[in-house]
């Protein structure tokens, strides 16, 4: 089940890549050029605003079910796993521990001969 929803999130991850680019932007990008060149404006399938409006309801619904089959493969990931959380268990308690006492004494200073 896993390896369907791979191989089905990377076909809509391509997809939505595709018709992201083949959308005109505002400054007239990479979308499906054309200037209007005649013929009323129908608003027709194969006009150019009709492709438009096809081509971001595609992307709404490519983008939907990229979403779901990333839900999918979390919740597929997250089946069979332990789900108790780090906080109900109770902290392990242990005795502080007393700085240990130096092995060798450390010297207080240099040793200076005293006058006399």
């Amino acid at each position: 089940m896993q390896t369907l929803l791979l191989v089905a999130e990377l076909f809509i991850a391509i997809a939505l890549i595709i018709f992201v680019l083949l959308q005109r932007s505002e400054g007239g990008g990479l979308g499906m050029g054309g200037g209007g060149g005649g013929g009323g404006s129908m608003g027709g399938l194969f006009s150019p605003r009709g492709a438009a409006d096809t081509l971001t309801r595609a992307t709404a619904v490519l983008a939907g079910l990229f979403f779901l089959t990333c839900i999918g493969l979390n919740l597929l990931a997250l089946h069979g796993r332990d789900t108790r959380s780090i906080l109900d268990s109770a902290p392990a308690t242990s005795a502080p521990a007393k700085p240990a006492a130096p092995a060798v004494p450390l010297p207080t200073g240099p040793s200076v001969p005293k006058p006399q």
